[in-house]
């Protein structure tokens, strides 16, 4: 038999190190995290916020973060659940979804800043690129986009909250070359594609394209909008009010759920020393009932 050379040898196990847990999990890019969490020396101890946006199958999730050595610290966070506090109780995963929950997280973190009167950003969505500009007190307030693992194409909903955002007064450093509406052939943002998104109306021509050829399945898959009232029409409406409602009022609303009577319990309660005690006499005295039952029958 040939000789073979071990490729990984003994001292290769021994040196081997095991990769971070969120790495093995799938879950971090750290080469794009380290280079989002690093702060100049020169700024000591102060907090480098990132714009953090994560897209569920039923939800959009957007925080501000900032990492310190003992974990991430959360200053405020908007889902889209939240959306049916301001009206919005249908569609809460697509690109208009995605641009109302941006701009409550925005609206949401200066109020708690006291810079919303200061800094109100674009009122109306046009859909044309918006950059905040500073006022003469106060700088406004800057976060970094972490996208997570998602692949960057034009037109992703990350992108729709990152306009919601901007547009709601935050300086996140961006460019409009991956907003819905940039052609690759003109180099240019076409506004009013992308504010067609903004306002659901590409939800609007998939609504009216399957009213024509398919009806039935048109019932079937807008059910929910139907029940509403909600018509390709009047989307556009909705939305509107949805972002004058964010404006107007963004904290965060207690849940109207009333608490639970009793707390559920999927096992079983742990017994104190003298329930245990009781329990074990209790056992005692049948099991020797039982035995003198049968001695009595054997009689």
């Amino acid at each position: 038999m040939a000789f073979v050379k071990p490729q990984k040898s003994k001292a290769y196990f021994k040196r081997f190190q095991v990769k971070y847990k969120r790495r093995r999990e799938g879950k971090t890019d750290y080469r794009a995290r380290i280079r989002l969490i690093n702060q100049d020396k020169n700024k000591y101890n102060t907090p480098k916020y990132r714009f953090v946006v994560r897209v569920t199958n039923k939800d959009i999730v957007a925080q501000i973060i900032s990492a310190s050595i003992a974990g991430d610290l959360v200053l405020a966070s908007a889902y889209a659940h939240e959306l049916p506090h301001y009206g919005l109780d249908f569609g809460l995963t697509n690109y208009a979804a995605a641009y109302c929950t941006g701009l409550l997280l925005a609206r949401r973190v200066l109020k708690t800043l006291e810079m919303d009167a200061e800094y109100e950003g674009n009122v109306e969505a046009t859909g044309e690129d918006y950059s905040v500009e500073p006022t003469e007190s106060r700088r406004p307030f800057r976060a970094l986009l972490d996208v997570g693992l998602i692949r960057t194409t034009t037109g992703n909903r990350v992108f729709g909250a990152l306009k919601g955002a901007l547009d709601g007064g935050l300086d996140i450093p961006h460019s409009e070359k991956r907003f819905a509406g940039f052609s690759k052939d003109s180099k240019q943002l076409d506004a009013e594609v992308h504010r067609k998104y903004v306002h659901g109306g590409h939800v609007a021509a998939y609504m009216r394209t399957l009213m024509e050829d398919e009806p039935e399945k048109y019932q079937t898959h807008f059910s929910e909008y139907l029940k509403k009232g909600i018509e390709a029409d009047n989307i556009e409406e909705v939305y509107k009010k949805v972002h004058s409602a964010i404006r107007a009022d963004p904290t965060m609303k207690k849940s109207s759920k009333p608490q639970p009577s009793e707390h559920k319990r999927w096992n079983l309660k742990k017994l104190t020393y003298e329930e245990r005690k009781n329990k074990l006499i209790e056992r005692l005295n049948a099991f020797n009932s039982a035995a003198h039952a049968d001695d009595d029958d054997d009689e």
